[in-house]
């Protein structure tokens, strides 16, 4: 069992930056991030795997960067130019299987953290 810590939510006006955190407590070979706002599905965000280049939401590309700490087991978010639409809670997710592609679909993944919400006002 692996459980996952996020951090590094808050509120932050349209064009601002936050970074989230999730610490691991063991390793895994994928690993990625989703949200969820109020009334909408779950969706993915970035995710990052044992192959080829991170997956990213077309609505994220070039303002959203995922990054891993294989050393610290600890995953990152860097969000820029922050949008309302942005607004939902983050989940940090985790997954055992080895894959180089569909980082993003949620079924792949085996473990969630308790979320931290991202509020971005306009």
């Amino acid at each position: 069992q692996v459980q996952l810590v996020e951090s590094g939510g808050g509120s932050v006006q349209a064009g601002g930056s936050l970074k989230l955190s999730c610490a691991a407590s063991g390793y895994t070979p994928l690993m990625g991030w989703f949200r969820q706002a109020p009334g909408n599905q779950r969706e993915g965000v970035a995710g990052i795997g044992t192959g080829g280049n991170p997956s990213y939401a077309d609505s994220v590309k070039g303002r959203f960067t995922i990054a891993k700490d294989s050393v610290k087991n600890t995953l990152y978010l860097q969000m820029n130019s922050l949008k309302p639409e942005d607004t939902a809670m983050y989940y940090c997710a985790a997954g055992r299987r080895l894959l180089r592609s569909g980082y993003l679909t949620s079924d792949w993944y085996d473990y969630w953290g308790q979320g931290t919400q991202v509020t971005v006002s306009s």
